[in-house]
Parts: structure tokens; sequence; C-alpha cells
């Protein structure tokens, strides 16, 4: 039996990937206007900076992560989201002693993350986003959102919602937390194991849970909103404001709950409404952490981030018919007739790559109909026919493939002359 593809993992085949890479690029291009820089950490890291980052309560520590011990007998695990690895890197090469701050970063890279495989969602993944370190400024909060309001809608996406929530700060949330300790506490054991775990240590996780989501208390739980201090309240209000002003539409949902232990402040999703996406509606989400980075070990640090898949963001532009503007067309392809002709081409094809141009060439000695068939196929400009009468007279015929027009050259300035009619 042929060795099959792991399970929850795809192959990007050649059609596919160059939505990929236009997804890609248009990213890196809008991180470049905001002057976010790529930084690119290890696949694989020691388990502790997961366990301590992102909180060994939540679902991505408890069941999802691959983790194994290498020849050393070190506990290392695959990345199963980036903003712990960004940080970590961040305090280990002592970014916060550079000159220019905030430090803004972006990633682009596969996560793992072992959970049941379902449209949209894979156990190999691939995430871009971005962290902005060092600064608490609420309009940093909003650059951020707008980052990724941004890329979705430079891709064609329309049906978007914008999902808002303040999750306070240490003393707000400290309230918060007693507060549904109190509210929980008598009648937890209607709830699954996971949800009494986490009465005590992390009580927040309670409202994230997807079991016990329709139970009564959920819906009279106490919200943050209730629960905010007057500098946590301000600092969302300013927030809200900056949206406003950036003409960027939102809704605050006080149930908002990020699946990770290291947020604070603002917290966010963004969803797709298209028709047909599918029940789990999320394409983006992230948050504030401020103090992550004294979790791991480093110095005090208010930082901000998102995280999207773009399995899902290309699922996203599925639902919604959006068709991206990938050119697929190629400048030249070479017909040959003849063994010599056959053999000239390789040096033809050669100098206008060397030019800058997309060429193909017949490898598989098909008659000269077929080559023909293959050029409309790649969706050639151009196809220069080449026989072996022709080059012993020095020669090389050119057709226009849109209007039909076809030229005679010389052999010998061939190259120059096609980069006169690309000018």
């Amino acid at each position: 039996m042929a060795i099959q593809i792991p399970r929850g993992t795809q192959d990007i085949l050649p059609g596919q990937s160059e939505i990929w890479q236009y997804i890609e690029n248009t990213a890196r291009e809008l991180c470049r206007r905001y002057q976010y820089k790529e930084v690119r950490t290890p696949i694989f890291e020691h388990t502790e900076l997961f366990l301590r980052g992102v909180g060994d309560t939540t679902d991505i520590v408890q069941k999802e992560m691959y983790t194994f011990q290498d020849r050393g007998g070190r506990d290392l695990t695959l990345r199963p989201e980036g903003t712990a690895s960004v940080v970590r890197s961040y305090i280990e090469n002592k970014m916060f002693g550079w000159a220019n701050q905030p430090v803004k970063l972006y990633y682009v890279g596969p996560m793992f993350r072992y959970e049941r495989p379902q449209a949209g969602r894979f156990r190999q993944f691939v995430q871009f986003g971005i962290e902005a370190l060092g600064s608490k400024d609420p309009a940093i909060d909003a650059e951020v959102l707008s980052l990724a309001m941004s890329l979705y809608k430079e891709l064609g996406l329309k049906k978007l919602k914008l999902v808002i929530n303040s999750l306070g700060d240490k003393e707000s949330r400290t309230s918060h937390r007693n507060a549904l300790i109190e509210h929980f506490q008598p009648r937890i054991g209607e709830f699954c194991s996971d949800c009494q775990n986490r009465l005590e240590k992390n009580p927040l996780r309670i409202l994230d849970c997807k079991k016990d989501h329709d139970h009564e208390l959920m819906k009279t739980a106490p919200s943050i909103i209730e629960h905010l201090n007057e500098e946590s309240r301000a600092y969302f209000e300013k927030v809200k404001q900056h949206l406003t002003d950036l003409e960027i539409e939102f809704t605050e949902d006080p149930t908002l709950v990020r699946g990770l232990d290291y947020y604070n402040h603002t917290a966010f999703e963004i969803m797709s409404d298209a028709e047909g996406f599918g029940a789990i509606t999320t394409l983006c989400g992230g948050g504030r952490y401020n103090g992550l980075a004294e979790e791991i070990g480093g110095p005090e640090t208010p930082g901000i981030g998102f995280a999207l898949s773009i399995e899902r963001l290309i699922a996203a532009l599925n639902a919604e018919g959006v068709e991206l503007p990938i050119e697929e067309s190629i400048d030249c392809y070479f017909v040959s007739l003849g063994d010599a002709a056959k053999d000239y081409t390789v040096k033809l094809a050669y100098e206008l790559r060397k030019a800058g141009f997309t060429v193909e060439k017949d490898y598989l000695d098909r008659k000269v109909k077929a080559q023909f068939k293959s050029a409309d196929r790649l969706k050639a400009k151009y196809v220069a026919v080449l026989g072996d009468d022709e080059l012993s007279n020095q020669k090389i015929n050119l057709k226009n493939m849109e209007t039909g027009e076809q030229v005679e050259m010389e052999l010998a300035t061939f190259t120059d002359e096609f980069k006169k009619l690309q000018a």
C-alpha cells in the first residue's frame, strides 16, 4: 500500500500554491506599509515556553500540543501558536534595547495542533501574525486591528464582522475571577471535567467551553465589563474611539474570551458572515498580552498582536466567490522542429529567462500541433517557432497569440528584439 499524507495535513499543489503566494505577498506588502518587520522562529521550542506562555489550563497545552523528547532527553514541542515564540525571541535577542520602539514584528509559518480535522482546520496549518511590543498606547491596539481588517478587505472579503471586548487589567481580572468562582461554584458539578478543573485555576476559561456553552449559568455569568476599574474602562473607550475615527465598524461582546491565558485588556475576533462558510466563523483572533514577557523571564513589556489561519482565509474567499488576480500566463513558448532546432531553443530559453521573462519549451519530443496546444494551456503571450531550416538561415518566427500576427526575426538579435516588444 502506498504511503499517504498524515491525517490533518494537506499538500498545496501548483494551481493552489499561487493563491497562497498571493496572500502572503499581500500580507508582506501591508506589513511594509505599517512598518512591521519579519521574524522567523524555530518550528519547535522548549515545551516550558508554551506551558508558561500559553497557559497550562488551555486546551492547546492540555490536549493539542505535539510534544516529544529529543535524543538528549529535552522536552520539545512543535509550536502550536506564534506569539510565545516571538516574545521569547524578543527577550533572548534583547529587542527591548533596540533604538526603534515599539518593536513591530510579523511572521508567516506552520503551526501544529492535535485536534479533530474539519473543514478549514488542520493539524498542521499556516498562520500569519503580527506582534507589537513595547507600547501601552491604545492607538497601537487600533493599528493592529486596522491592519488585520485591511488585509481581509484588500484581498476582496466584504462579509466581515469585528467583535471586541476588554478583559481588563490585573486588578479588574482578579475582581472578575472572584465573581466567576462565586457564580459557578454552587453548581460546578453540572459542568464538564475541564470546567471543573478550570474553576480555581482560570474560571474565565469556563466561558469558552464548547461542551457547556448552553448551560443556563453561562447566560447569567458576571460580565468582565461590570468589573473593569476606571483605568481599564478608560483604555477600552480610547480603543473604541480610535476605531470609530478610522471608520472601522465593530460589535462589543462582553462574553468574548480568547483561548490563551496571556490576554488582558483588548481582545478581539474577526468573523466571516458569508453564507455557507460553516459553523465555525472565526477568521482571526488576537488581543493585548501585557505580562507575557515577564511570565517567560523577560522585562516588563506590554504587547498586542493577532494571528490568522491562511487556510481559513482561503475558505472565506471561496465562500464569497472571490477570485484573486493571479497572473497565469507566460511570456514566451518555444516550438521547435528538428533535433538541431530543439537543442538551440535550450539556449534561447535561457537567454530570455535571464532577461526576466517567463519561458517554457517542449521537453517531450511532441509534434508541432501538440506543442502549440501546450502553449495554449500555459496561456503563452508569444510562441517562437524554430525549425532546422530557420536555424540554418539564422531566422526565427514569433507569433503574437492574441492577435495572430507573426513576424520573422534575426536569430542573433532575437532576445533584444523580444525585449523591445515588451517595453
